[in-house]
């Protein structure tokens, strides 16, 4: 593999394309060094044309030049510095100490000899003051008959822009060098090409918009006036506040994750294994919860449960209910995320092949059994990653929190509340980051308990019969629960869609339907900006997760598990934290991308690509490697691999990844409210305006508008997409 011939050929291949870059790029930036300075000796040049000719006026003409240019800097001395009758006139006296020190004592004497020539100097150096840089320049100011310089002026010319796109083209020149030898590098010693190329694509991606993001908000907390400093984390660390924050935002994550993934999971075992009527519909109503803000849900169920609730007060008459907190909290979330698990356990649950629960039944083995021994252990990698998307998701949620809290603190609140309302940013990103220690050892946890066992069930024969496990009892009570949780849906967006008729819901509840004409014609172009970009985002983050998820498991290679972590890390940031470090991240060259449509895409990509990820990964490890080489033996490369026989057998996962991308995408709040501008608008944002001000009635006309839009968008999706009729599944009862 690593042969000596190859090794000189791609050294050489490397050398002349780092030959060839360096030409291209020096040319490009000496050019622009050279169109710098012409412009700043005209500048300088226009200057010293406007000096006063009175040489007693040179002091003040210098205080007006601070005020003229207050980015630059000056200094003025009277005749030619070191000759016979030269003083100091005035100024900026750093530009005094600068002239005076020795290492500079040579670059001073030319700039002397320019000045009795009339010529102007440009310092060897680009000089530093405060961190920022400027071009020295040294010029004469000429006497009336323009024979001999009367004074000298020394102007520091801010350039940071000269800087930046010096420092702009060498990161090209090396980015560009280093993709040419990875790619070079592939082609010539891989035996799987597309699978490096692939595993390099995904390294980048999360490189530039997990890493190093992270990074820039790392440093926010660990750099204060300029200097490194450890403050910030001390006052974190040493604050009861914060550490109680964050075990409420722990606690209130596992209590929110084991109760949706139990429903998640009851509500996919009842759908994909049971023979219950009227699926379609449970399924719609199960995925309702994240087509809609978050903060939609959690205001009906105040307005439904609150202290003045419908429900509450004027039903049932009962004073003093609390809704705020902890269980109130969980409530929200658990309406809110059970869907996740709901969507990654039906697609685990279809994949089963149920020839190992008939041959247990065949066995005499009761339903009961064959579920606890059978099922339930294959389906073990969907419930782990279920609760860990839920429980990442739970810690990273503010919205729900903002509103639902109350004296309950939860580390995603205090953070949102130190970085918006305190405008503390680096205390918002340091407790931000705390949240990633409890998500990252749950995380490495499930992981580790995953790859010690082995849950394939599908070998190329696959089953086209699904055993219905449930007895009449139980599919029963699995209806009536089902039912349960439906309704308590229904009345949630019943709420909803009640608000677009309401004059001022909770004070005039009389009909009308002006609020609908009035909503849609203020939401219209951030409804059809938040469409474009969520239709953008949907099959990029669909492709790269399947990706991600066939590289994670069937391919071994070097920095495997970081590579996965920084995949997974983005549902363990708030959203603030995502929206900080973008603008941080993203705010300067090389990639200038705040204002922009591309970074609300990255935005969604990135923050939802975990999901498709986790239910991708679970479907792979069901499907036996032995097709995958089988295919090989016959000819067929990676590529066609991947297309004919993974894409298939892993649909459900990928239509799941699809689908909750381009819902969430739809709904985001937390990161997005950093990054939109005025003309990438969010149709959530609009949403939360309008509740903020208390016109519920206008937010409730959006926000039916747009689970509207997504439920058709979903649907289109599915029959698009249509699953394979090898792998369909029909539920026979034994």
């Amino acid at each position: 593999m690593f042969t000596k011939k190859k090794i000189i050929m791609i050294s050489v291949v490397c050398l002349i394309f780092a030959i060839g870059e360096y030409w291209i790029f020096s040319t490009i930036q000496n050019t622009f060094e050279k169109n710098t300075l012409k412009e700043t000796k005209a500048l300088v040049k226009g200057i010293t044309s406007f000096a006063p000719s009175n040489d007693e006026a040179l002091s003040d003409w210098i205080i007006e030049l601070s005020d003229i240019y207050p980015d630059n800097r000056f200094f003025a001395i009277k005749g030619v510095p070191g000759e016979e009758g030269s003083e100091l006139i005035g100024g900026d006296e750093a530009l005094l100490d600068l002239w005076q020190l020795p290492e500079y004592a040579e670059a001073a004497s030319y700039a002397t000899e320019s000045v009795s020539y009339l010529e102007i100097y440009k310092w060897p150096k680009i000089v530093h003051f405060k961190g920022v840089p400027y071009m020295l320049m040294v010029a004469p100011i000429p006497d009336a008959e323009n024979s001999e310089a009367r004074a000298t002026l020394l102007a520091a010319i801010n350039s940071t822009g000269y800087v930046s796109f010096s420092r702009l083209v060498d990161a090209l020149a090396l980015i560009a060098f280093v993709l040419f030898g990875v790619g070079f590098g592939i082609a010539t010693f891989s035996r799987d090409p597309i699978s490096g190329y692939a595993i390099v694509v995904l390294a980048a991606i999360v490189l530039a918009f997990v890493a190093y993001p992270l990074l820039e908000a790392v440093r926010l907390t660990l750099i204060k006036d300029g200097k490194f400093s450890f403050n910030v984390w001390k006052t974190i660390l040493s604050n009861r506040q914060y550490l109680q924050a964050l075990w409420g935002s722990i606690q209130l994550g596992i209590v929110t994750a084991t109760i949706s993934t139990f429903i998640g999971f009851v509500y996919a075992f009842a759908v994909a294994r049971t023979s219950m009527k009227g699926k379609k519909l449970v399924t719609t109503l199960a995925t309702m919860p994240v087509i809609s803000p978050p903060f939609s849900l959690t205001l009906s169920i105040i307005l439904l449960f609150g202290k003045n609730g419908i429900v509450t007060k004027q039903w049932l008459g009962l004073q003093n209910i609390n809704i705020y907190g902890l269980w109130g909290l969980a409530l929200a979330q658990t309406i809110s995320m059970f869907p996740i698990a709901f969507m990654t356990m039906q697609g685990v649950l279809e994949a089963i092949d149920s020839t190992l629960e008939d041959a247990s039944l065949d066995l005499n083995a009761s339903r009961w059994y064959t579920f606890r021994h059978v099922t339930l252990p294959l389906a073990a990698p969907g419930l782990l990653s279920s609760w860990l998307l839920v429980f990442t998701n739970s810690l990273a949620d503010f919205a729900n929190p903002l509103l639902l809290s109350g004296s309950y603190r939860v580390l995603s609140v205090e953070s949102y509340i130190e970085a918006i309302g305190m405008n503390r940013l680096n205390n918002g990103a340091a407790l931000s980051l705390l949240l990633l220690l409890p998500t990252l050892t749950a995380f490495l946890a499930q992981r580790r308990w995953v790859n010690r066992k082995s849950f394939v069930v599908v070998t190329g024969k696959p089953s086209t019969r699904l055993s219905d496990l449930a007895s009449s009892g139980v599919r029963k009570a699995l209806t009536g629960f089902v039912i349960l949780v439906s309704a308590f849906i229904v009345g949630l967006y019943g709420t909803i869609v009640a608000g677009c008729f309401v004059k001022n819901w909770g004070i005039d509840y009389s009909f009308t339907l002006a609020n609908i004409g009035e909503a849609l014609t203020r939401g219209k172009q951030s409804l059809v900006s938040t469409i474009t970009l969520a239709g953008i985002a949907t099959p990029i983050a669909g492709i790269l997760a399947m990706v991600a998820a066939f590289i994670l498991v069937r391919k071994n290679f070097p920095g495997k598990r970081i590579l996965e972590s920084l995949i997974m890390a983005p549902f363990a940031i708030p959203g603030t934290l995502i929206g900080i470090s973008f603008i941080l991240a993203f705010n300067k060259p090389p990639l200038l991308l705040v204002g922009t449509g591309a970074i609300l895409v990255i935005n969604y990509v990135v923050r939802e690509l975990p999901v498709g990820v986790e239910g991708g990964i679970a479907a792979l490890r069901q499907i036996d490697p032995s097709i995958e080489e089988a295919a090989a033996d016959l000819g067929a490369d990676q590529a066609t691999i991947f297309r004919t026989i993974i894409l298939p057998l892993i649909r459900p996962a990928f239509i799941s990844s699809m689908s909750y991308t381009f819902v969430r995408s739809m709904t985001a709040v937390s990161a997005i409210i950093f990054l939109i501008s005025a003309k990438w608008y969010h149709i959530t944002i609009q949403i939360y305006n309008f509740s903020e001000n208390l016109r519920f009635g206008l937010a409730s006309v959006l926000a039916t508008t747009l689970i509207i839009i997504v439920l058709a968008v979903f649907g289109l999706m599915r029959l698009l997409v249509r699953q394979s009729e090898y792998l369909e599944k029909t539920i026979t009862t034994q």
